[in-house]
């Protein structure tokens, strides 16, 4: 893949296309704005905010980053299926695939319905492996590719009342294990990146004692940012991560260790 041979130390991401999805607001959006800036062209997914992901398009570009807005239900086969090959008609085939998108939602074990138990499979779980295997192809041909998987810190350690969700993101975890033993020889990548707590508007539910709370626990002193998960993706896209694959890096604060 020769265009992915002319890397520079500002742009390292020169010539390549990623995907990001759920990449309208918070993690997403900020790792979406770091890989424009490191030279890649940018697909921005979105399921309904379509203004907001129109605005960080706009910021992508305005680091001169060519971008395209992908409408699509990632627990949706065919909308998957559109989005890829939308991306690749209008940015080019798909090398570095950022499976952001994803619900929590914290409830008792007892009062988890099967349809948030099977909502929070779908988005979290299934969505990150139809997005895989939809953009795999082209990554095999290839011969390259990078595919991070967003998790969480409690798909590590399991979080009280987030028992679907942490089941969920335990399974990305796995997925990510796995296939990076299977495409290991191909060139393509594949590692999690599990934040801790994160000032996202997943924490909106808490109260400011919560919050502050959550930082007390938290070793450094603080919630994350998102700017902090954006870091450890842009070096996972990068083409000096090539001897890290299968792993799970935790941006968490010290909070899981």
């Amino acid at each position: 893949m020769s265009e992915l041979n002319r890397f520079s130390t500002t742009r390292p991401l020169f010539g390549q296309t990623a995907l990001v999805t759920g990449a309208s607001r918070g993690i997403g959006a900020a790792i979406a704005l770091a890989l424009a800036k490191a030279g890649a062209r940018v697909a921005i997914n979105y399921v309904h905010e379509k203004e907001k992901a129109e605005n960080i398009a706009k910021q992508c570009q305005s680091l001169g980053a060519r971008t395209v807005v992908l409408q699509a239900d990632i627990a949706n086969t065919d909308d998957v299926n559109r989005m890829v090959a939308q991306c690749k008609a209008e940015l080019g085939p798909i090398s570095i695939l950022v499976n952001n998108a994803g619900k929590a939602q914290s409830t008792l074990f007892l009062d988890t319905s099967i349809d948030l138990w099977d909502q929070l499979m779908n988005i979290n779980l299934k969505g990150t492996y139809l997005c895989t295997k939809a953009a795999l192809p082209a990554m095999v041909e290839a011969q390259y590719g990078r595919i991070i998987n967003i998790s969480s810190v409690w798909g590590i350690a399991g979080g009280s009342c987030e028992v679907a969700y942490s089941a969920a993101k335990g399974g990305v975890n796995a997925l990510t294990k796995a296939l990076a033993k299977e495409l290991g020889k191909t060139g393509i990548t594949v590692n999690a990146v599990a934040p801790g707590a994160i000032a996202t508007d997943m924490l909106r539910d808490l109260d400011e004692d919560d919050l502050k709370k959550l930082s007390e626990d938290t070793p450094v002193g603080r919630l994350g940012t998102p700017q902090d998960i954006a870091n450890a993706v842009l070096f996972l896209a990068s083409p000096d991560s090539s001897f890290m694959t299968g792993q799970i890096i935790s941006p968490n604060g010290g909070f899981v260790v």
